[in-house]
C-alpha cells in the first residue's frame, strides 16, 4: 500500500476545542477514534508516524471479523489477509505436530481469521477513522499534556512535522500510544510484568516452506530449549518469524549481530529450520525488550488508556490486537458516557476497567504456563471431556467477550492441569524452579539487545 497523507485542512484542523485527543494511529487509536466520531464527537488523533509504517503483531484473531464489519473496513482486511484456519504447536519433546482448528471451537461461526502486514492493516483502519470524520494528523509527537488544567478541559502541546506547533484543549483524552506507554511513563505506574519476562527478535523471510492448501496460512508455534517462535505466513510470498526468549538467554548474544542471533537461534530449533532453509530475510532483523508489562491503573477523571498504552502480555497466543481494538470499543462506550451523562462516569469507568483486565487475565492465565512439561503434554495431546477442548479452542479465537459459554470448561481444565501437576510432582518441582530462573531480570539486558526498549 503507497502512502498517502491525510489531507486536513488547516483553517479547521488547528482549532484547539475538541471532545477527544487520541494519542496514537495505530489499531486502538483508530478504532475508539471511529466509533466517537460516528457519535457525534470531535475527535483529534495524534500520530508520530507517517503511515504505512512497519509494525509486528501480524496475526488476528476469529473474533476480530465482526468488529471489522462493524466499522466498515471488512471487506479491505480480507484482501489483504492470508486466510488464518488454525494454530499449530511443533515441540522437540513431542513427534507429532499438534493442530488447533478454529472451526472446532465452541462457537462455529468464527472459522477462521486472518495475518497482514501490520503497515496496511494499520494504514486502513487510519484512513477509515479520517473517512469517520476524525482529525488526523500523522507526523505529530504529543509534547506536553496537563490533564488538570482547568476543571472542563486538558490542554495539549504537540509538534507537527509541516504544520509546526500545535495546541488542544479536549475534554477527554485517550492514551492509545502502544508501547510509547505515553502516560503510564508519565505517571511512573509502568512496570514490568513480575509472572513473565521476555524478549523478542524478529523478521521477514522469503521463501520458507509453507503447507500445502488450506493449510497454508496455519500459525505456528515452535518451542525450544529458551523460548518459542512464531511462523507467520504472509501475503506476498512474506513470512514474519519472531523468537521469543527468556532474558538469561539473551545474555547470550555477546558481540553477535541481531541477524546472526536470530539466524543461531532458529538453528538451534531443528523444525522451524527445516521449514526455512533455503529462506532469505526481506528486511533488516529487529528486537524489542521489556515485552511484557502491566501499568497500576487504567483511567482517570478525564483519561484512558487502551491497548498496550496500558498493559502488553507475551504474544504467543496472538492477543495483541484483538485485545487492544476490543479494548477500544469498552473505552468508547465508557467516553460518550463521560461526555454526555458525567453524573455515570464513575460507573462506567469502573466497567471500562473490569473490561480492560479481562482479557489480559484469561490470556494470561495460559501464558505463564506455556513452557511447563504438563501444560505442553496436555496442549499436545487434547481431549475433550466436559468440552473442554472446545473452551482453549474459544480463549485461542478470542472469543471471551460474549456469551459464549466457555468458563465451566475453562474451569475444568485448569483443574485438570492441577491434578496432573499433583500426579508429577517431580517435573513441577522442577519446572518451577526454572520458571523462576527464566523470569529473573538480567542485568545489562538493554544493552545487550541492541539498545531496545
Amino acid at each position: 500500500m503507497t502512502p498517502q497523507t491525510i489531507a486536513v485542512p488547516t483553517d479547521i484542523s488547528t482549532q484547539p476545542l475538541c471532545d477527544v485527543l487520541v494519542i496514537g494511529g495505530g489499531p486502538a487509536g483508530s478504532t475508539v477514534s471511529t466509533l466517537l466520531a460516528r457519535r457525534g464527537h470531535d475527535v483529534v488523533l495524534l500520530d508520530k508516524d507517517q503511515h504505512p509504517r512497519f509494525h509486528i503483531g501480524e496475526s488476528l484473531l476469529p473474533a476480530n471479523l465482526p468488529l471489522f464489519d462493524k466499522l466498515g473496513v471488512g471487506e479491505e482486511i480480507r484482501a489483504i489477509g492470508m486466510v488464518k484456519q488454525a494454530a499449530e504447536f511443533e515441540s522437540p519433546w513431542h513427534a507429532h505436530r499438534q493442530t488447533f482448528l478454529f472451526k472446532d471451537a465452541w462457537n462455529k461461526n468464527m472459522p477462521h481469521a486472518y495475518q497482514v502486514h501490520r503497515a496496511s492493516f494499520d494504514q486502513i483502519l487510519l484512513r477509515n477513522a479520517a473517512r469517520s470524520g476524525v482529525r488526523v494528523f500523522e507526523t505529530c509527537r504529543l509534547e506536553t499534556l496537563d490533564l488538570d488544567a482547568d476543571p472542563e478541559r486538558a490542554t495539549a502541546g504537540a509538534r507537527h512535522e509541516t504544520l509546526g506547533a500545535l495546541s488542544f484543549q479536549p475534554r477527554f483524552v485517550i492514551d492509545a500510544s502502544g508501547r510509547d506507554t505515553f502516560l503510564a511513563n508519565r505517571f511512573r505506574i509502568k512496570h514490568k510484568n513480575p509472572r513473565h519476562s521476555s524478549l523478542s527478535i524478529y523478521g521477514h523471510f522469503c521463501g520458507a516452506q509453507r503447507h500445502p492448501g488450506q493449510a497454508e496460512g496455519y500459525i505456528t508455534i515452535f518451542w525450544f530449549d529458551h523460548g518459542w517462535f512464531w511462523f507467520i505466513p504472509l501475503q506476498n510470498g512474506i513470512t514474519s518469524v519472531g523468537m521469543v526468549a527468556w532474558p538469561y538467554f539473551m545474555k547470550t548474544r555477546g558481540g553477535r549481530s541481531l541477524e546472526q542471533f536470530l539466524l543461531d537461534g532458529i538453528a538451534a530449533c531443528p523444525k522451524l529450520a527445516e521449514r526455512l532453509a533455503g529462506a532469505t530475510l526481506a528486511r533488516a532483523v529487529e528486537a524489542t525488550g521489556n515485552f511484557s508489562y502491566t501499568s497500576e491503573r487504567n483511567h482517570g477523571r478525564n483519561y484512558v488508556m487502551v491497548g498496550d498504552a496500558y498493559a502488553f502480555i507475551d504474544p504467543v497466543f496472538s492477543s495483541g490486537v484483538w485485545l487492544a481494538m476490543q479494548g477500544a470499543v469498552a473505552a468508547a462506550e465508557a467516553v460518550d458516557t463521560c461526555l454526555r451523562k458525567p453524573a455515570q462516569s464513575t460507573a462506567a469507568l469502573r466497567r471500562f476497567d473490569k473490561a480492560m483486565r479481562h482479557g489480559p487475565r484469561e490470556f494470561s492465565w495460559l501464558i505463564y504456563r506455556m513452557t511447563n512439561p504438563v501444560m505442553r503434554d496436555l496442549l499436545m495431546a487434547p481431549r475433550n471431556p466436559l468440552r473442554v477442548r472446545e473452551a482453549v479452542l474459544s480463549l485461542l479465537a478470542g472469543d471471551i467477550y460474549g456469551r459464549t459459554p466457555i468458563w465451566a470448561s475453562l474451569a475444568v481444565f485448569k483443574l485438570i492441569y492441577y491434578v496432573s501437576s499433583a500426579l508429577r510432582p517431580g517435573t513441577s518441582l522442577r519446572a518451577w524452579r526454572q520458571r523462576k530462573i527464566n523470569i529473573r531480570a538480567v542485568d545489562g539486558l538493554v544493552e545487550s539487545t541492541g539498545g531496545v526498549r
